[in-house]
């Protein structure tokens, strides 16, 4: 592993970019990363956030010769990161290496199952709740206002995840507001109530629902 080499993103920079050829992979040390994909008619995703300690960027495990999204720091961020040509030597090394990236695939495409399912089959409502409720899951803070999702985000990247537009997201989260579920701010949204929250995920009344762990 000596050739890993640490590097620093400033927000909003690309550690790379999608179809660029996959030269190396990572893991994130410090930071969170936002993984962005354009699709053939131009539209942009939010694929999913990384946090610290996941490994990313790993194309040669899906037997890929370019990154198939483009990975951002949603804040500054630290990497490793290695040569892809020393992948083979690393796996037949440390079998445990391929173990973990399998199984961070495996996540991944799970998570992706589930929200194509909640694409196809969801109201936008739900939508935009299981995604907060993922993000506060993933990165949530506790505050005294209530879950904090611990990075910047904004209204656009939350439509970017449900496939929706920013007016309706912003429609939502300023009726959420004004019900009290939710506070918001510039690039940054608190769960004051992730209870009636799950209720809306779940279309259930947010009384009959039982409170997630965040």
């Amino acid at each position: 592993m000596q050739q890993g080499r640490s590097t620093k993103f400033s927000k909003d920079a690309a550690i790379f970019d999608q179809g660029a050829d996959a030269q190396s992979f990572f893991v994130l040390v410090h930071g969170y990363l936002r993984v962005e994909k354009t699709t053939a008619q131009g539209q942009q995703i939010v694929v999913r956030y990384v946090s610290a300690g996941e490994i990313f960027g790993v194309a040669q495990a899906l037997a890929l010769k370019q990154y198939p999204a483009t990975a951002v720091a949603a804040v500054d961020s630290v990497v490793l990161r290695w040569p892809s040509a020393i992948w083979p030597k690393l796996t037949a090394r440390f079998p445990s290496l391929v173990a973990n990236a399998l199984r961070t695939i495996g996540n991944r495409l799970q998570d992706t199952q589930k929200r194509v399912l909640e694409m196809s089959s969801e109201q936008v409502e739900q939508r935009v709740a299981h995604a907060l409720l993922r993000l506060a899951k993933q990165a949530g803070r506790k505050t005294e206002a209530g879950v904090e999702i611990d990075f910047p985000i904004s209204r656009q990247d939350v439509a970017e995840m449900t496939g929706t537009t920013l007016h309706t997201v912003s429609r939502i989260l300023s009726a959420w507001e004004q019900q009290g579920l939710v506070e918001g701010g510039r690039q940054r949204i608190v769960l004051r109530n992730p209870h009636s929250l799950f209720g809306l995920a779940e279309g259930q009344a947010a009384s009959s629902a039982a409170k997630p762990e965040i």
